[in-house]
């Protein structure tokens, strides 16, 4: 029997992939019973943070890797595409729809049963994939620590979502970056009012995290109010930064979280701000006087294994038939949890049928990726970009 604990986006791609070739598996997900700190439904592969998947340009390192994963037959890639919605150069999705189908496939798939419990450690029998993610219930996390040692976290965030309606129409311009698209909403602001923000952002009161002060923060997804710290014009160059939109001196981007376009979340503002203060700070942004939030930015911590001391090569525990796919694994990113997730659950079938297990080249940006994390010592969570790609040896 095989066994995949966690439905998010690698565990689903696995449990699919290993199905479709012709074998049973079993889905264990912990949720509704228990909750994360980030997730708010029971839904499979639920987009918790943005619901971008980031470039589909072949010329970025994101797109490269979604080619090559459409390629190889990505299913949860595929659903994603078919519940893109407008945002430019990079592939955003209703995460709402997107997470229905997922879990409508899974459910109906004559191969596959949806178990939903908490698994707090994994027995000696069967293969087990263990696709937790970031979230690991912190149970299962404490037994891989007393099992295998090697573990680590950092702290990521989550940005607020607005309702459309509460936008004022009249203060903003819709229009992406370098193109005649008109995806996102943009928010600008003179010299004067961005002074003021990023005062009142500097001084907002933060809600508390244990540990917070050891800086583990991951530099994609550091929280608005950390970047305004490190410099006054840090956000002008970060997430605010005008270019490729006029001559403003900074502007606010928001995009759309579902098709409808009645909800738009801030490009940018993961935050650890007590809500209140997100209320009271976010409503000075020009066109955001009186917006709604529906659902508030939050921080958590992200743990992750290291594989050059925990797995093989095939993320595979060594001794064990045990495999690691998603963010568990050091990768960070969505597309980047789907690419293991598919690269996991096509070697259990290898495994099964006795074959040699499959190593995807390293000129590759899939067979980059896996390269790196499982080969790094003291890895820091890595996406694909083009630093890490290089030609066989």
């Amino acid at each position: 029997m095989i066994h995949v604990v966690g439905g998010g986006l690698a565990g689903s791609e696995a449990a699919y992939q290993i199905a479709q070739a012709g074998y049973d598996v079993t889905i264990h997900e912990m949720r509704p019973y228990v909750m994360t700190g980030v997730h708010r439904t029971d839904k499979m592969a639920e987009l918790v943070c943005s619901n971008s998947l980031k470039s589909v340009d072949l010329k970025n390192a994101s797109g490269l890797l979604k080619k090559e994963l459409r390629d190889l037959g990505s299913f949860v890639l595929d659903v994603a595409y078919r519940h893109a919605i407008p945002g430019g150069k990079a592939l955003v999705v209703d995460r709402e729809s997107f997470s229905d189908e997922i879990t409508s496939i899974l459910k109906s798939h004559p191969r596959i049963k949806i178990v939903r419990e908490e698994i707090t450690k994994i027995p000696d029998n069967d293969i087990w994939i263990i696709a937790t993610g970031p979230a690991t219930s912190d149970r299962l996390y404490e037994w891989i620590l007393s099992t295998f040692g090697g573990g680590a976290y950092f702290f990521d965030a989550v940005a607020p979502v607005i309702d459309a309606n509460t936008i004022d129409m009249s203060k903003i311009f819709f229009g992406n970056r370098y193109d005649d698209g008109k995806d996102y909403i943009n928010c600008p602001m003179n010299k004067e009012e961005y002074l003021r923000f990023h005062e009142a952002l500097v001084k907002a009161e933060v809600l508390p995290v244990e540990e917070f002060d050891k800086k583990l923060l991951f530099s994609r997804c550091q929280p608005i109010e950390e970047i305004a710290k490190s410099g006054v014009d840090a956000m002008r160059y970060g997430p605010l930064r005008p270019v490729g939109l006029g001559n403003f001196y900074a502007v606010v981007q928001l995009r759309r979280d579902n098709y409808a376009g009645t909800l738009f979340n801030i490009v940018g503002f993961q935050t650890r701000l007590k809500w209140p203060e997100q209320d009271r700070v976010f409503r000075m942004i020009p066109g955001l006087e009186n917006a709604k939030i529906v659902r508030y930015g939050v921080m958590h911590a992200n743990v992750y294994i290291e594989p050059y001391r925990l797995t093989d090569e095939f993320f595979r525990a060594k001794g064990r038939n045990i495999f690691f796919a998603g963010q568990i694994t050091g990768v960070e990113g969505y597309v980047e949890s789907i690419a293991t997730g598919l690269y996991v659950g096509r070697n259990v079938v290898r495994m099964i049928e006795g074959r040699e297990l499959e190593k995807f080249p390293i000129n590759t940006m899939i067979g980059a990726l896996i390269d790196y994390v499982t080969k790094t010592p003291k890895l820091q969570p890595m996406y694909a970009n083009f630093g890490i790609l290089r030609r066989n040896s």
